[in-house]
């Protein structure tokens, strides 16, 4: 297979890895073979797999458009993907046209293409890090810069939570994280849960325990807890489209079938 030029030399590519299966859902061509049968097997498994996916980002978009509008100018997307399809700095700019982002991933992939894309951004920048390593991904020249005082940042951390495994502590990253940011910042998970959908959870976390990036799906409780030392924005940790949606009819009659938990905070 010829290798794209934005693929990093030594990358495998006969295994799927996380980011590019979510471009695929996506509908993206991003991704490779092993990312696309993998994806095929889940959507057997799970059809509404490309939907909740795509509601996923339409979160995204509704909460950084909410942040923007509230005055926010500096995101820093954690576990950020490939930024297409609706990426953070676009949406950011429709209502804040200096707006800043830090996109941050660890995947060698989705790292390379995002710099790619944004080579010529002077506003944006792309940083190789992991999550589980907070302290290191703080120390970031361009995330330390983001996080400077002066002004509030929007942290988000949308569906990459339940990729850092239970052994990991994601509540003591999360509070190192939350210790980091300016007064006055704001926190937008978007996590997947066990309650909607309890009888597809188990074989959904057994396949992605097959990729480089393994899934803990969590209660909501667990969940909520993730907000801890944020004040919650209105309507607090729902649903993936209960979440301020822009027609009341596109929350459906059954919200929990889009299975991930999602919320917005603002630190005080």
């Amino acid at each position: 297979m010829r290798r794209p030029s934005w693929v990093p030399a030594g990358m495998d590519l006969d295994r799927p890895a996380a980011a590019r299966v979510y471009d695929y859902y996506l509908g993206g061509s991003h991704n490779f073979a092993a990312d696309r049968e993998m994806a095929r097997k889940a959507i057997e498994l799970w059809p509404d797999l490309p939907l909740i996916m795509r509601a996923n980002r339409a979160f995204l978009r509704r909460a950084v458009t909410y942040l923007a509008q509230q005055g926010f100018t500096r995101f820093l997307d954690i576990g950020s993907g490939i930024p297409t399809f609706g990426a953070v700095h676009e949406v950011a700019r429709e209502i804040q046209p200096r707006a800043r982002v830090v996109y941050v991933d660890k995947d060698p992939v989705a790292v390379a293409h995002s710099r790619l894309l944004l080579e010529h951004d002077e506003l944006c920048s792309v940083v190789d890090a992991d999550l589980t390593d907070p302290q290191t991904l703080l120390s970031r020249p361009e995330v330390a810069e983001l996080l400077a005082e002066g002004e509030p940042v929007a942290l988000l951390l949308v569906a990459v939570l339940h990729f850092v495994t239970d052994e990991q502590d994601p509540d003591a990253i999360l509070a190192t994280l939350r210790d980091a940011l300016p007064p006055g910042s704001a926190l937008a998970i978007c996590h997947a849960s066990l309650e909607g959908r309890p009888d597809q959870a188990a074989t959904h976390q057994e396949l992605y325990r097959r990729t480089p990036t393994p899934m803990t799906m969590r209660s909501a409780e667990r969940i909520h807890h993730f907000f801890d030392g944020f004040e919650m924005v209105e309507p607090g940790v729902v649903y993936l489209p209960q979440w301020r949606p822009e027609e009341p009819e596109a929350v459906g009659e059954h919200p929990e079938r889009m299975v991930g938990l999602v919320g917005v905070g603002l630190l005080p």
